[in-house]
C-alpha cells in the first residue's frame, strides 16, 4: 500500500514540491489567477520560480546647502543641538542601553510570526502571505514521497477573483464568510486513484480548526479538465460539496464544516 502523506507549503524545500500540471501550458507554481481578478494568469512562468532579486533601496536625498553653515561645515564639526542631554540617563543600569525598547516583565514575550523568506519566488509569496496570521494557503499530497496532488485555499479575502465570482450571487451567505478552494488537481500519473479526496478532506479539516464554519469553491462548467484548477461540481459533489448556486456556467459548491 502506497504511504500518504500531506506536507503544508510554508517555506522553498515546500514550494518546491508542488507538481507540474497535466498540461504544459499552465503551471501552479506560477499561477495567479485568483490573487489577481483583472490581470491574473494560469499561464507557465518559468522566470517566476527564480528567487527574486532585493527591492532597490530608494535614492538617498541630497541635503540642500544651507549658505550660513559654511564656515562650520568647512570645520567638520557637528553642529550643537542646544536641546540634546549629553549627561547618561541616571535610571539605566550600567549594562543598559538608553536606545533598546523597554522590556516589559509583566507582558508575554513578543511572537515571532512566520513568514517566507525575503526575495522568495512570487508564487511563494503569495502563499506566504497568511503564515503569521491564518496559516499555510497551499498543501502537496505525497504518495510514497512523490508529488501527487496539490490544493490552494484560505481566506475569501486572499483571493479577489473568487469574492468577485461571490459577489455575483446575493443570495449567497454574507456571515460568517466561508474559506475558499481555488485549486486542486492531481498529476496524470496519479489520476483516478482518489488521492485529490483525500488531500480536499485534509484541507477541510485543517479549515475547520481554524475556526471556518464552511468552504466554497468556484467551477467552471465546460473546460477540459486540464485547463481548469477548480475541478467540476461532479467532483465537488463527490467529497460532500452542495450546489449553493445552481448556474448553469460557474456554480457555487459550498461545504458546511463541523
Amino acid at each position: 500500500m502506497a504511504a500518504i502523506r500531506v506536507v503544508d507549503v510554508v517555506d522553498d524545500p515546500t514550494f518546491r514540491l508542488l507538481p507540474p500540471c497535466a498540461d504544459p501550458r499552465f503551471d501552479h507554481r506560477t499561477c495567479d489567477y485568483w490573487e489577481d481578478a483583472d490581470r491574473g494568469s494560469k499561464a507557465s512562468r518559468p522566470s517566476w520560480l527564480d528567487a527574486a532579486p532585493p527591492a532597490p533601496e530608494p535614492p538617498r536625498r541630497i541635503a540642500a546647502v544651507n549658505p550660513f553653515l559654511a564656515d562650520l561645515e568647512a570645520s567638520g564639526a557637528p553642529p550643537a543641538n542646544p536641546f540634546a542631554v549629553s549627561r547618561p540617563n541616571p535610571f539605566l543600569a550600567p549594562d543598559e542601553d538608553d536606545a533598546a525598547p523597554a522590556d516589559n516583565p509583566f507582558a508575554p514575550p513578543p511572537k515571532v510570526r512566520a513568514m517566507v523568506e525575503p526575495g522568495a519566488p512570487r508564487k511563494l509569496q503569495l502563499l506566504g502571505r497568511g503564515l503569521g496570521v491564518a496559516g499555510s494557503y497551499a498543501k502537496v499530497l505525497l504518495r510514497d514521497e512523490v508529488p501527487a496532488a496539490y490544493a490552494q485555499f484560505g481566506p475569501l479575502s486572499a483571493y479577489p477573483r473568487a469574492q468577485r465570482t461571490r459577489d455575483l450571487y446575493a443570495a449567497l451567505p454574507d456571515s460568517p464568510l466561508p474559506a475558499v478552494i481555488t485549486c486542486i488537481a492531481s498529476t496524470a500519473e496519479a489520476r483516478h486513484e482518489g488521492l485529490a479526496r483525500q488531500l480536499v478532506d485534509a484541507v477541510c479539516d485543517d479549515l475547520g480548526r481554524r475556526g471556518f464554519s464552511a468552504v466554497e469553491v468556484y467551477p467552471e462548467v465546460g473546460p477540459k479538465p486540464d485547463e481548469t484548477s477548480a475541478a467540476t461540481p461532479g467532483f465537488w459533489e463527490s467529497v460532500g460539496f452542495r450546489r449553493a448556486v445552481d448556474d448553469a456556467r460557474f456554480p457555487v459548491m459550498r461545504r458546511e464544516l463541523e
